[in-house]
């Protein structure tokens, strides 16, 4: 069974600033994920992985395809749900660890990692809880757990962004350059919670330019350029 289906999937942007320019972006995108396995998409910069992976989330809307997600023992097709659907696959099947915190001001770095566990129903003191080992392990000084992640380095709020991705147990977990601005002490933890979601069946599909965090995280690696758009003749 598999946690994530992609299917013919096909995207383009139409350029409004240039007289309606159509720029195709990729075409007939198929790979599934299976729990337990992470999946790396691979290419070059401009390729489109980034736009996969936000067509996967809900971000971007497609032009064609389908993105099926195994929800609650269902197959749901993110593509084409409606928008409060899309948000329920959010809270419950699908999460999604980006390159950039968005921060919220006032809020504390313990809440922002603690809010996807609070707004799923679990008691405010235990989700702190939670938030406190995550924040620990992933070595953010307890100094700065109290105050807003917006005054932070660019490391610093990564990894309250992993903290704040980890921290749920979605089927599917989406990952955007998740190690880009750590050292390699912290790469290495995001490794081994990598791994661990892994262990416990979680399906993950992400992007890793640093090669030798690809290399110990990918059980596959799906070429995108594979899924360039054809150019007529």
């Amino acid at each position: 069974m598999t946690a994530l289906s992609v299917k013919n999937l096909s995207k383009t942007f139409t350029m409004h600033l240039r007289d309606g320019v159509i720029l195709p972006v990729v075409d007939n995108v198929n790979f599934d994920v299976a729990p337990g396995e992470c999946v790396v998409l691979g290419g070059p910069s401009g390729a489109g992985k980034s736009s996969i992976l936000k067509m996967v989330y809900g971000n971007y809307g497609v032009d064609a395809g389908a993105i099926e997600l195994l929800h609650h023992g269902a197959i749901v097709d993110l593509a084409t749900a409606d928008p409060r659907t899309v948000l329920t696959l959010r809270r419950d099947s699908i999460g999604y660890v980006s390159q950039f915190l968005r921060t919220v001001p006032r809020v504390s770095a313990l809440d922002v990692v603690a809010e996807p566990l609070v707004i799923r129903g679990v008691d405010k003191t235990e989700a702190q809880g939670i938030a406190r080992d995550l924040l620990a392990r992933l070595n953010l000084p307890e100094r700065l757990w109290s105050l807003p992640p917006a005054t932070f380095s660019g490391g610093e709020q990564q990894r309250v962004n992993i903290a704040r991705g980890f921290i749920t147990h979605h089927p599917v977990l989406l990952l955007d350059e998740p190690t880009a601005s750590l050292d390699a002490t912290n790469r290495a933890v995001v490794v081994a919670m990598i791994a661990e979601k892994k262990a416990a069946g979680v399906a993950l599909l992400g992007i890793f330019h640093d090669e030798d965090v690809r290399n110990q995280v990918a059980d596959r690696i799906v070429d995108v350029t594979a899924f360039a758009p054809k150019v007529a003749a």
